[in-house]
């Protein structure tokens, strides 16, 4: 049987309303025309690839775009943003790779050209494989895999959106951070640890997580507590906490880090919009990116933290949609 002879749709929709910008196809950052409300239905499907059964929603109508989350979300994070890009005339898929969401969580296989390969048969099972490749846009741990499957597939990516996150450069020794860097990044440390993160955090799910979003967010409040009783959910279901720390583990393992330098020797060929926040990486990834893509453009928002798509959706949304404007004539 095919892969795409194996998906499996659930039954019913969901609809999301949400009161948004639309945004113009031209200017710097998709300037606002007006506000209007409106109504996505939001269809949930399971397709399954490889060993695994991978969740996606599907937004909208027109050209697709591939939403990917960071950690410790899943594809809710998205839920801002999805209908943002939909009101500007495109599809939105937004999927929850290995580990994330509702899609299977495995014991191991979270080295990044594993869950590359994933997304790009889900890319096939689904039709979405095309000539000249899929938008994509990343947020967080997300980007790693975006920056995986660009990488690995460079068909499969007309354009890569990366935001809230760095890029690690092996050839790079870091010093200890300081005080506010290490509010930011001590969990890079702590969640490689193993077995450890598991044995503290069980139970304990919600209070870790509220630390991270409080902490780590400008606008806090923007990650609501329905929100967080999903990402809890989430954590909290059998193999949810592991997964997302075997992501950690696995990419700076020294296996990782030489599959990191080798991807980075090869710089990507697509357009690639770095997008910070000045309350969380700001300009270090596009710091982190330079020489790795033929074609970078960056953008740090304002008054955002690390959470931009909760936080910041508008203004996250007319980055991404005024970077493809800009980059709509761009040949491969």
């Amino acid at each position: 049987m095919t892969l795409s002879g194996l998906i499996r749709i659930f039954t019913g929709a969901v609809l999301l309303e949400l009161t948004c910008l639309v945004y113009a196809a031209n200017g710097a950052h998709g300037a606002p025309l007006k506000t209007m409300p409106i109504v996505v239905p939001a269809t949930q499907h399971v397709v399954h690839v490889g060993m695994v059964d991978l969740h996606y929603s599907d937004f909208g109508e027109g050209d697709p775009v591939l939403l990917l989350p960071g950690w410790p979300e899943d594809g809710y994070a998205w839920r801002k943003v999805a209908p943002r890009l939909a009101a500007t005339g495109r599809r939105v898929i937004i999927l929850d790779p290995r580990g994330f969401g509702d899609s299977d969580k495995p014991r191991d296989g979270y080295d990044l050209d594993i869950v590359a390969t994933e997304i790009h048969a889900f890319l096939l099972a689904t039709g979405l494989d095309r000539r000249g490749g899929i938008d994509v846009v990343t947020h967080d741990l997300g980007g790693w895999i975006g920056y995986a499957l660009a990488s690995a597939y460079p068909d499969d990516v007309r354009r890569l959106v990366l935001s809230e996150v760095t890029i690690p450069r092996p050839d790079q020794p870091r010093p200890l951070p300081d005080d506010s860097a290490n509010i930011k990044t001590w969990h890079f440390a702590f969640n490689r640890l193993p077995g450890l993160p598991e044995m503290l955090v069980t139970g304990h799910e919600r209070a870790f997580l509220d630390w991270l979003f409080d902490e780590k967010a400008r606008r806090p409040a923007a990650i609501d507590m329905k929100a967080r009783a999903e990402y809890t959910r989430v954590f909290a279901t059998l193999g949810g906490a592991h997964a997302g720390f075997e992501y950690y583990r696995d990419l700076f393992s020294n296996g990782g880090l030489q599959r990191m330098k080798e991807r980075l020797s090869n710089p990507l060929p697509m357009p690639v919009l770095a997008i910070g926040a000045d309350g969380g990486v700001g300009s270090l990834l596009t710091e982190s990116m330079r020489g790795a893509a033929t074609d970078l453009h960056s953008v740090v928002l304002q008054n955002c933290g690390h959470y931009l798509p909760e936080e910041c959706p508008a203004e996250f949304a007319g980055a991404v949609s005024g970077f493809w404007g800009q980059t709509a004539t761009t040949q491969r």
